[in-house]
């Protein structure tokens, strides 16, 4: 929850490649006051059925920019070992090739006493963020 004096930070994921949320993803969150100060871990979380984020840490007073990281290597090689489809993903792990993102790593800036939803729309080859409401 922001305040007039901290942001707060919100995240799900939808997995494009199914059109369904992306459950199990570990997300972590880092935070730093100025462009060049030392980012600060603050924690992290993951992912629920629904493909949310909401318990993620409080961010400190005086936070400037937030920075998200996904580990999309574990979420796929998961679902690559579920699953029984022969999809390029699965062709490419199958022949010892590494997940194309094994991380994704989000960066952007806040102000005090606004809330950011970051919604990361993911696919094996690709992905997209945008900040949602």
């Amino acid at each position: 929850m922001s305040t007039s004096t901290t942001a707060s930070v919100s995240t799900h994921i939808l997995d494009t490649s199914v059109g369904r949320p992306a459950g199990d993803v570990a997300v972590h969150l880092a935070a730093r006051m100025g462009r060049d100060g030392d980012w600060q871990a603050l924690g992290g979380s993951a992912t629920d059925a629904d493909g949310r984020c909401k318990d993620l840490p409080a961010l400190p007073e005086g936070t400037t920019h937030v920075r998200l990281d996904f580990d999309t290597e574990t979420y796929f090689a998961k679902k690559q070992a579920a699953a029984q489809q022969d999809a390029p993903a699965l062709r490419d792990s199958e022949n010892g090739r590494p997940v194309f993102f094994p991380e994704v790593t989000i960066t952007f800036a806040v102000v005090p006493g606004e809330h950011y939803h970051v919604p990361l729309l993911l696919n094996p080859f690709g992905y997209s963020v945008y900040r949602g409401s």
